[in-house]
C-alpha cells in the first residue's frame, strides 16, 4: 500500500491528468488484489447512471451560454453601476458580478472564465495590475462552488445521499460572507495602493447609470429568480433546474439579446461538450478510485486514526480542514468530493456534526482549492485570460488566499451561518 501511495504522488507531481491517474492506480490495484480490473469500470459506470449527474452538463452549457450571449456582460455593468463609483469599486463590482453569474453557472471555472475575459482588461485599464486583477478573478471565482446552485453541491448531495436543496439553501450565508469579504480586501487594496481612477458623480448621475445599467440586466436576472425560486419552491429538483436555466440563457442570448448567431452556438455546444466529458471522466474514475479505498478499508482505517487522536469536535474538523485544504491543492474539486466524501462524513457524523453543514464545510474547504497550486484551475483560467504565467499572480493571490481561509474557519466553527434559512 505505501508504494501504492508513493506513485499515486508522483504521478500527482508529474501533472497526470487526475482522471488517468484515479482510473489506472484503481484498475492495477485491484488486479494486484487478485480482484477483476472489471469491477472499477461497473463501479464507474454505475456511478454515470445517475439523475442527479445530468445536472453537470447542462450547468456547463448554461455558464458557456451565458458567456457567449452577452448575459455576462450586462451583469458585469450592473455591478459596476451599483459600486464601481469609488476607489476599489470596479474590483468590488468584479466580485459582485461573479455573485450573479455564480447563481447561474454552477461551476468556479465557468464564474472565473465567464466574468474574467470581460473585467481583467477593464481593471486594467483603471490602473489595476494586471496580476491583481487575474488574482481577484481566480479568487472571487470560487464563489461559483459556494453559492447556489453549484455542482459540487449536486454531486455531494449525490454521493452522500443527502438533500442538494438543503446544501444549497445552507451556502447562500456563506456565498455572501465570502463574497463581501472579497469585495473588503480589494476596496482596502485599492485605497492603499491608489488603485482605480475615481470618477465622481452626482446622486442623480449615479442613479441614472443604475436604471440604465438595471434595465439592460433585467433579463439576466429573470433567470436566477427562476432557478432558485423553482428548487426552493419545490417546482423543479436542481437537475431540472439546470435545464431550465440552459432553456432560459439559450432564449434569451438568441431572441432577446441576439448576440449568438449559428457559429456561436455550435462552438459553445462544441466547448460545453468538451467540458462535461472531461468533468464526468473524473467523476466516474474517482468513483472506481473510491471502490478500491473502500475495498482497502481506508475509511474505517482514516477513521479510527482520527478518532484516536482526539474526542474532541473542534480538534476534529481542524485536522479537516487541513486535509481538505492539502487535497485541493492536488485533486480537483469534484473528484475530492467522491472520494474522501465517504472517508469523512461518517466519522463526522459519529462527532454529532450536521451533515449539511459538514458537506458545506468540505465544499468551502476544497473551492479554495480552486485558488491554490499547483491543480488550482481558477489560476489557470485566469492566467489564461489576463496573458500571465501562475508564479507572476502568486503575490496577489496570498491576500485573497488568507481571507478565504479565515472564511473557511468562519463557516466550520459557526455552523449558525449555514442554518439560517433552516
Amino acid at each position: 500500500m505505501t508504494s501504492s501511495i508513493l506513485a499515486l504522488i508522483v504521478m500527482l507531481a508529474s501533472a497526470v491528468p487526475i482522471a488517468v491517474i484515479l482510473g489506472l492506480f484503481s484498475i492495477v490495484g485491484l488486479w494486484m488484489m487478485g480482484i477483476p480490473p472489471i469491477a472499477a469500470l461497473q463501479s464507474s459506470l454505475e456511478s454515470l447512471d445517475s439523475f442527479s449527474l445530468m445536472a453537470v452538463p447542462f450547468y456547463v452549457l448554461a455558464g458557456n451560454i451565458m458567456r457567449a450571449g452577452g448575459i455576462s456582460d450586462r451583469l458585469v455593468d450592473f455591478a459596476n453601476a451599483i459600486v464601481g463609483w469609488f476607489r476599489g469599486g470596479l474590483g468590488a463590482a468584479v466580485v459582485l458580478t461573479c455573485m450573479f453569474f455564480a447563481t447561474i453557472s454552477g461551476s468556479s471555472s465557468a464564474t472565473t472564465a465567464a466574468v474574467g475575459g470581460i473585467t481583467v482588461p477593464a481593471m486594467v485599464k483603471k490602473r489595476y495590475p494586471k496580476n491583481f486583477s487575474a488574482a481577484t478573478v481566480a479568487a472571487a471565482g470560487e464563489l461559483g462552488a459556494i453559492i447556489p446552485p453549484s455542482l459540487p453541491m449536486i454531486v455531494y448531495a449525490l454521493v452522500m445521499g443527502i438533500s442538494a436543496s438543503d446544501l444549497f439553501i445552507a451556502g447562500i450565508v456563506p456565498g455572501i460572507l465570502i463574497g463581501l469579504s472579497l469585495m473588503a480586501v480589494v476596496i482596502v487594496t485599492a485605497r492603499v495602493k491608489k488603485f482605480d481612477e475615481i470618477q465622481t458623480l452626482t446622486f442623480g448621475e449615479w442613479r441614472g447609470n443604475l436604471w440604465y445599467a438595471s434595465k439592460r440586466a433585467v433579463p439576466a436576472m429573470v433567470i436566477p429568480i427562476i432557478i432558485l425560486g423553482g428548487i426552493y419552491s419545490g417546482s423543479f429538483t436542481p437537475t431540472e433546474a439546470a435545464v431550465v436555466a440552459t432553456v432560459a440563457g439559450f432564449l434569451i442570448s438568441t431572441l432577446v439579446f441576439r448576440q449568438m448567431g449559428m457559429a456561436e452556438i455550435i462552438e459553445t455546444f462544441r466547448r460545453s461538450a468538451l467540458t462535461s466529458a472531461g468533468l464526468l471522466l473524473i467523476v466516474a474514475s474517482a468513483s472506481a478510485f473510491g471502490f478500491f479505498l473502500t475495498i482497502n478499508m481506508v475509511p474505517q482505517t482514516v477513521g479510527n486514526w482520527i478518532t484516536s487522536i482526539s474526542d474532541n469536535p473542534v480538534m476534529f474538523l481542524l485536522i479537516v480542514n487541513l486535509v481538505l485544504f492539502a487535497t485541493g491543492m492536488f485533486m480537483e474539486t469534484l473528484a475530492a468530493i467522491i472520494v474522501i466524501g465517504p472517508i469523512l462524513a461518517p466519522v463526522a457524523q459519529n462527532y454529532g456534526i450536521d451533515p449539511v453543514h459538514f458537506g458545506l464545510i468540505m465544499i468551502a474547504n476544497l473551492a479554495t482549492g480552486m485558488v491554490t497550486p499547483p491543480v488550482g484551475v481558477n489560476l489557470f483560467v485566469a492566467c489564461e485570460t489576463a496573458g500571465l504565467r501562475v508564479d507572476q499572480i502568486i503575490r496577489p493571490l496570498l491576500l485573497f488566499l488568507a481571507t478565504l481561509i479565515f472564511d473557511v474557519f468562519l463557516i466550520t466553527y459557526v455552523p449558525a451561518l449555514s442554518q439560517i434559512f433552516h
